[in-house]
């Protein structure tokens, strides 16, 4: 009987005894010792369970699958193969957007949690974060679908997409709507690379739409450059680093066309006070800002079915997970 009073279902209970901090340090050096052919053990995996945020398939608007031979169909070159493709590092993923009728989407891609010091040291050269690089963020799938639900606003309009990763929400517009152009920019130049990379493959999906990747900065000496300004401008989970914060907004306020329809329109979790902190700077310079938490009806019901405790997405937690709609305007 006594035996029994000491036993502990937990599979690993010196995990929940282990300072978050310590199981982060774990994530990270397991990002720099992952590869194909090492695999981490499953105390370390339990760590990352317990205290990691992140998940697979996140909200799933966009469903995705793995291109595991590293042939891409949709490719407009006459060789399908992506010669171009690292298989230590990068992988191939096919979107499927849900409209009838409307083209799939190739993206190269990082595999997750796949680091190098290179991007480090290229982090500390352009004084930029190498979030980009790490995964698709769950903000940017919201950002994604939530254009697509609102396909009019974008038709014969010039768009931005700021902070765009692997340029997922910028190919959707591209590809699911009539926008005139569409800009996908970042200012890491290996996510720059990964963006142009993506345009090239996915060239036959996007009509008549200009498609380009653009390097950008937010700091005052690129923002002033000769950019016409843009009729809409995106972005997502981008204010979460608050010494960027200023940057941003005074991008934005660069970037963004003066006229009644025109806007920003950003996706973002509060995480903590970061994201109020970035609505002070964008109501400093002079700009309006209205913040909404119900905006969709499909993520909303997969918000709530997140905070019941679906076992999809572990540790799913409103601040730090929910993204909330911004819209920006002067």
């Amino acid at each position: 009987m006594e035996e029994k009073k000491m036993e502990n279902t937990d599979p690993s209970p010196s995990i929940s005894r282990t300072k978050p901090s310590s199981l982060r340090w774990g994530i990270l050096r397991q990002a720099f010792l992952r590869s194909r052919a090492t695999q981490p053990d499953n105390h370390s995996q339990s760590g990352i369970e317990h205290i990691s945020r992140k998940t697979a398939f996140g909200f799933n608007l966009i469903s995705c699958q793995l291109i595991d031979d590293g042939h891409v169909p949709e490719a407009p070159s006459s060789s399908s193969k992506l010669s171009n493709l690292d298989s230590l590092r990068d992988t191939c993923m096919r979107y499927t957007l849900p409209l009838e009728g409307a083209p799939t989407l190739i993206l190269i891609q990082r595999l997750e949690n796949h680091v190098d010091f290179n991007d480090f040291e290229i982090c500390k050269r352009f004084d930029i974060d190498n979030t980009g690089l790490v995964c698709r963020w769950p903000s940017e799938d919201v950002l994604a679908y939530f254009c697509l639900s609102c396909a009019d606003k974008f038709r014969y309009k010039r768009i931005l997409e700021l902070g765009s990763g692997f340029g997922l929400a910028g190919l959707v517009i591209a590809a699911g709507t009539d926008a005139l152009e569409v800009v996908i920019s970042d200012g890491n130049p290996l996510v720059v690379d990964y963006i142009q990379r993506n345009i090239n493959v996915n060239g036959g999906a996007f009509g008549d739409t200009q498609v380009k990747s653009m390097g950008l900065h937010w700091n005052e000496d690129q923002v002033s450059c000769n950019l016409d300004p843009f009729d809409i401008i995106v972005a997502s989970d981008c204010t979460f680093f608050r010494e960027f914060h200023e940057g941003l907004a005074r991008t934005v306020k660069s970037l963004l066309k003066q006229s009644e329809t025109s806007e920003a329109i950003f996706f973002s979790p509060k995480r903590g006070d970061s994201l109020d902190k970035f609505l002070q700077k964008i109501k400093e310079i002079g700009l309006r800002y209205s913040v909404a938490e119900n905006y969709n009806g499909d993520v909303w019901k997969l918000h709530l079915k997140f905070l019941s405790g679906d076992c999809s997405w572990p540790n799913y937690e409103k601040d730090h997970c929910y993204p909330l709609l911004v819209r920006i305007t002067f």
